[in-house]
Formats: C-alpha cells, sequence, structure tokens
C-alpha cells in the first residue's frame, strides 16, 4: 500500500503530532509499505534531514493557516499516485486543500483530529473559537463530512469531539497511537543522563517531559510541588523538561524562587534521542498534569519504559491507565496535584512495585506501534 502523510510542519518543536507521523511512516515503512509525508515547511528546514522517509516539502506557507499556492494542484497531479491520504491535524490549510483536491477524486483521505475537536478549547480560548466557527461552515465541516474516515485515538477523545461545534458530521473510527519498544540498555542512558545533569544524582525524580505551554498545566505542577517537597528530604527533586514555544520558562522559574523550590528543579529544555530516554530511566515517575490532552504520546513513551505515570484526567487515555493500575489519576487543578503527588508519595514499596509492574503490561497491550499500525491498515482497507 502507498500512503501519503500531510502534516503543516514537521518541525519538532509542534510535538506530539509529528511525533506520531514520523513514527508511523517508520513502522509502515518497516511493515513493506511505501509512506511518504508532505510538509508546508521549507525545503532547507534543518528537521527534515533526520526524516528517514521521502519528503515534499513545498513550503513556505503564508500565515498561521499555513496557505500555500502550490498545495492544491501538487495534490491533485498526485493523489492518484496513492492508495490513500491522510490528513493530519484540523485548521490549517493542508487539510481545506486535501477537501478540495479530492473531493472528485477516486482517492480517498482519513482524518487525525489528534485532539483538535475538544471542547477544552471552546471554553479557555472563546476568542479564538469565534474565529473557528467563521471558518467552521465553509471549511473544516467540509473536510471531516466528506473524509473517509475521521479518526480518533480514543473513545472520550471521540465523544468529546462531538461538543465542539454544531453540524457536526463525521465517519468516525478509532485507531489508539502507538511508540515503539524504547531501547532496552536503561543503565547506559541513566548514566548518560545523570553524567550531564549532576545534581540529580541519588535524587527521587519526577519528570515533566513536553511542551512548557499553560495547557500543559506545568504552573500547577510547580505549585503542588511546593506544597509536598517542604514535607520530604531533599532527595525530592523536579526535572521540567521540553521547549518553551510560549516564552514562559523565565515566569516559571521566578515563581520557583518565591516559592523557595528553585533549587529542587532542573530545566534541561528540549531532550531528544539518547538524552530523552536517560530522562525517562532516571526518573521515578513521569507526571503530566495537562488541561486537555487527546492521548499524550509521552505518557505512552513513560509506560514502555517502567514508570508510572501520574496525570490529570484530561489526558484522555486516563481510563486505561487507571483500569491497569499503571499510575494514578486526578483533576487538572491544583488540589488535585497536590493529592497525586502526595498519594504517591505515601505508597508503600510493595504498592509501587506493582504498579511499576502494570506499566509495561499496559503499553504492551494497549500502545506498542505495531498494533496500532496494523489497525490504520484495516481501517484504511476495510473502507475501500
Amino acid at each position: 500500500m502507498k500512503l501519503l502523510h500531510l502534516i503543516p510542519s514537521l518541525n519538532p518543536d509542534y510535538g506530539g503530532v509529528v511525533s506520531t507521523v514520523l513514527l508511523s511512516t517508520v513502522e509502515l515503512n518497516a511493515m513493506g509499505h511505501e509512506t511518504e509525508i508532505l510538509t508546508l515547511d521549507t525545503p532547507d528546514s534543518f528537521w527534515l534531514k533526520e526524516v528517514q522517509t521521502k519528503v515534499y516539502a513545498l513550503g513556505p506557507a503564508l500565515g498561521t493557516f499555513g496557505y500555500s499556492a502550490r498545495l492544491v494542484p501538487w495534490l491533485k497531479a498526485h493523489a492518484h499516485e496513492y492508495d490513500a491520504l491522510i490528513v493530519n491535524g484540523l485548521w490549517q490549510y493542508v487539510g481545506f486543500a486535501a477537501w478540495r483536491a479530492l473531493k472528485d477524486s477516486s482517492t480517498p483521505y482519513f482524518v487525525f483530529t489528534h485532539g483538535m475537536l475538544d471542547p477544552w478549547f471552546k471554553y479557555f480560548y472563546p476568542l479564538k473559537h469565534l474565529k473557528k466557527w467563521l471558518y467552521w461552515p465553509w471549511a473544516e465541516y467540509r473536510v471531516l463530512r466528506d473524509a473517509r474516515r475521521v479518526i480518533f485515538t480514543c473513545e472520550e477523545e471521540r465523544l468529546l469531539a462531538r461538543e465542539s461545534f454544531w453540524l457536526y458530521c463525521a465517519k468516525e473510527a478509532m485507531v489508539p497511537l502507538g511508540v515503539p519498544v524504547p531501547p532496552a540498555d536503561d543503565e547506559k542512558f541513566t548514566t548518560l543522563f545523570l553524567a550531564t545533569y549532576p545534581e540529580l544524582q541519588g535524587k527521587r525524580i519526577l519528570l515533566f517531559l513536553s511542551r512548557i505551554h499553560e495547557k500543559k498545566g506545568c504552573d500547577l505542577l510547580l505549585e503542588a510541588f511546593a506544597m509536598v517537597a517542604h514535607h520530604h528530604d531533599d532527595r525530592l527533586h523536579l526535572v521540567v523538561a521540553g521547549p518553551d514555544q510560549a516564552g514562559w520558562v523565565k515566569k516559571l522559574q521566578s515563581r520557583a524562587a518565591t516559592l523557595g523550590i528553585a533549587s529542587r528543579i532542573t530545566w534541561p529544555g528540549m531532550l531528544k534521542d539518547d538524552m530523552k530516554w536517560g530522562a525517562f530511566y532516571a526518573a521515578e515517575v513521569f507526571c503530566l498534569p495537562s488541561h486537555h490532552e487527546n492521548f499524550g504520546i509521552v505518557v505512552v513513551e513513560a509506560l514502555a519504559c517502567g514508570k508510572p505515570v501520574l496525570i490529570s484526567n484530561k489526558v484522555q487515555i486516563w481510563h486505561e491507565i487507571v483500569k491497569d493500575g499503571a499510575g494514578l489519576v486526578d483533576d487538572d487543578t491544583l488540589e488535585g496535584m497536590q493529592r497525586l503527588l502526595n498519594r504517591w508519595l505515601s505508597m508503600s514499596s510493595a504498592d509501587f512495585s506493582i504498579m511499576e509492574t502494570n506499566t509495561l503490561l499496559c503499553f504492551q497491550k494497549r500502545f506498542q506501534v505495531q498494533c496500532a499500525t496494523e489497525r490504520l491498515l484495516e481501517l484504511i482497507e476495510d473502507s475501500k
């Protein structure tokens, strides 16, 4: 099967959607399929050099909408070469261009919403939601209506999507995201990470690894950590890792100083490859207190490394985590985060050991990339 992923950008700073597309293409190609990517990055974008599949870079795109006059003509000329196109995300020109180019074509397109229909955005960004309403009836509504399937990664994401916009119409399907089994030499990666950040030697590390953005609840984690840290020995240490797209780190660091916990937090920035795995393996637990998270690739990566997860109930795979006993879940509030940390810190060693075992079982049963890729292929084949 020959497939084409459409995505506005492959810049890794954009987080989970980019990781998902890259993982999918690698796995599909390894299974003998031919998978390519079309993006509106400029051809000289440095991050494209690391991509392990063929990329068509049609940028530069104009504005935040990502308009490119080259996109529709390219799709009309080449869509027949593919068995299906996969649009990743909403509210960008790539989706509308796919609809324009393929609405009278025999080549089907599928849409991964990647959580971008969650009603959380409606309440947290009302002005942006109003702007999307102006765009919805003549563009995104049609993109979803005419897609061969609109794909959600879990049941909660699918149900919440129906609450965002009137006139919602889609042929829904579910395909969980997945990640590959991480490198197994945990001691090697842990040693590398701790050698780079020697202040973490001997610490009980609480790891946050994601975009540093208000949506991720970093401020809640900081406040809750301050509340519990003073009641525990100095071995308890918070690592806040990730790209600072919103320029928020300095404000958070200033708040940490005010709270008296600056010396108990490490800010390594964005971690990749060996350093990322080293951070996971060195941590005792992983925490993601997001106000909205349609899936949470980093949560699954933590599970794959055998690390229990402390997450909010806005991370939409929380039902699966609770069911499998692979972590703890609470509200995306300061009180909820404080309860999460206290529950973790008060666990007996026996109970914590059981939870560690459950993490790997949860990952193997639900989130291995091979299983997710096979489900995607079945969906495309069954939809012909």
